[in-house]
């Protein structure tokens, strides 16, 4: 699927692309992903939805691109010389109001997902795997440095207690999630599960 869209998309420019993802994420958050129609799309953008088809296919993998792309680059490219700076770099890289409406974005589409077998098939291979894939680089870099024992089982869980901290921050504590909150949490729960000291 990867090399499909990268060949269909090869036909406009990096800034044309850009728009088009801000603008499908700005109508995610007006309207939701269900009510999000590729006529919409095509208003907003001013493009017709014959290109959008033609470089996107479709609806679950517009979405899942433009929430790949608004993401503040690579995960692996973060090193600080340890696992905790690492962490902590990935938090700093939004800000809270920035955070803020991507949990909001983000809730909506773990709902939508549930019901759009196509929309999980396009979040699993264009998002989920490959920032899985870069998270995993972080984390051994962190066992090579012998940071973490390699056989220690909070390492395959990382991702879901940072997720989970993230998208039940507002259901549990009626609070957006912040940068401070995050870190402390790295610090309080993520750190000591994996066998990291916290001075």
């Amino acid at each position: 699927m990867a090399e499909v869209a990268t060949a269909r998309r090869s036909r406009i420019t990096p800034e044309r692309e850009a728009e088009l993802y801000e603008a499908v994420l700005e109508l995610l958050r007006e309207v939701g992903y269900d009510a999000l129609t590729m006529d919409a799309v095509a208003a907003r953008t001013r493009s017709s939805k014959a290109t959008l088809y033609r470089q996107w296919g479709g609806k679950p993998e517009l979405v899942a691109k433009a929430i790949r792309h608004n993401k503040p680059g690579s995960i692996a490219d973060i090193d600080t010389g340890s696992l905790r700076g690492d962490l902590h770099a990935l938090t700093a890289r939004e800000d809270d109001c920035t955070m803020q409406q991507n949990a909001a974005l983000m809730r909506g589409l773990f709902m939508a997902v549930h019901s759009n077998p196509d929309l999980l098939q396009a979040f699993k291979e264009l998002l989920i795997e490959p920032e899985m894939e870069e998270f995993h680089r972080v984390v051994q870099r962190a066992v090579d440095r012998g940071e973490v024992e390699a056989g220690r089982p909070a390492l395959d869980y990382i991702v879901h207690m940072l997720v989970g901290a993230f998208a039940t921050r507002t259901l549990i504590d009626d609070q957006p999630p912040t940068q401070a909150f995050l870190t402390s949490y790295i610090d309080a729960v993520v750190l000591p599960a994996l066998g990291i000291p916290v001075d």
